[in-house]
């Protein structure tokens, strides 16, 4: 299949923007206090929609392989992220978990021999401190618990995406993203059932639409574009993608909401994009 980088680094780039809207969706429209239920919702429907629809089991060579990764990329990565989402400010969780990228990148060394170049490596930290310039504030509460889900998170995601392509399945991307999310979304339901409190009884048109576009849109049709990418693209090409996530809950908070966006978040707002443009292309130009 004849590969067109550009076109398929705009297309994943899609995922994160979605992820980013669906902070607005869950702080605004969900009911409050059910970070395990939102996380199950999200993953486990339109799992079971992408089974149905592939219409076949996996090989049995494969379910371990599957099971891993839906694990670090579904099933913890949601519940420790928002964890952190509900322990720190936004900002704060967000740049903890821009570290992805240069965590794939150390991955890539380790275990392949593969030295990061340079000017890829340094924009991945530009990355890092122009998301700090983009969300954090003076007053970011620091509190232990939120840190260290935050940071797990990031490690969980970067560990999941980076032997996503390395393990190479054969699955289709329909297939391989269906199952993540129907396991990830099994391993979500019981902190769902145990940790939160349960739901109202009947819950308001919007609320069930907010469900719905978690569900349709924030996983089904997010992770089909992600793990698309992955099929494409390098890890760490992906990974640096999702620093457009926070950028763009930043961007629809002052648009949607009329949250303040300062000079000093602007110029943040500007390394952010800057870094993920330079790390594209350092990346085109390794190849």
């Amino acid at each position: 299949m004849k590969k067109f980088p550009l076109a398929d680094t705009a297309i994943t780039a899609l995922a994160p923007v979605i992820w980013g809207s669906t902070y607005i969706v869950a702080t605004e429209i969900l009911p409050a206090g059910r970070p395990f239920t939102a996380a199950a919702v999200r993953a486990l429907p339109a799992g079971l929609l992408l089974v149905l629809f592939a219409g076949r089991m996996l090989a049995r060579q494969l379910w371990w392989r599957v099971a891993v990764l839906a694990a670090l990329n579904i099933g913890a990565f949601q519940a420790l992220l928002f964890v952190a989402a509900y322990r720190l400010p936004g900002g704060l969780a967000a740049v903890l978990g821009a570290i992805q990228p240069i965590v794939i990148m150390g991955l890539a060394w380790g275990w392949d021999g593969r030295k990061p170049q340079v000017a890829a490596l340094g924009a991945a930290a530009v990355g890092v401190a122009g998301m700090a310039a983009l969300l954090l504030s003076p007053s970011a509460r620091w509190d232990a618990l939120g840190v260290a889900a935050a940071l797990a998170g990031a490690l969980s995601m970067a560990v999941g995406t980076w032997l996503a392509r390395r393990w190479k399945t054969g699955l289709p991307v329909a297939e391989l993203a269906g199952w993540q999310l129907l396991l990830g979304g099994l391993m979500l339901t019981p902190l769902a059932l145990l940790a939160d409190p349960p739901l109202p009884a009947s819950l308001a048109t919007s609320e069930l639409l907010g469900y719905g576009y978690l569900t349709f849109v924030g996983a089904l049709v997010a992770y089909l574009l992600w793990f698309r990418g992955l099929s494409r693209l390098s890890p760490v090409a992906v990974s640096s993608l999702g620093l457009l996530s926070p950028a763009t809950a930043v961007v629809l908070g002052w648009a949607l909401l009329g949250q303040k966006l300062g000079g000093t978040a602007m110029i943040g707002l500007a390394v952010v994009l800057g870094s993920v443009l330079t790390l594209q292309l350092k990346l085109q130009e390794a190849k």
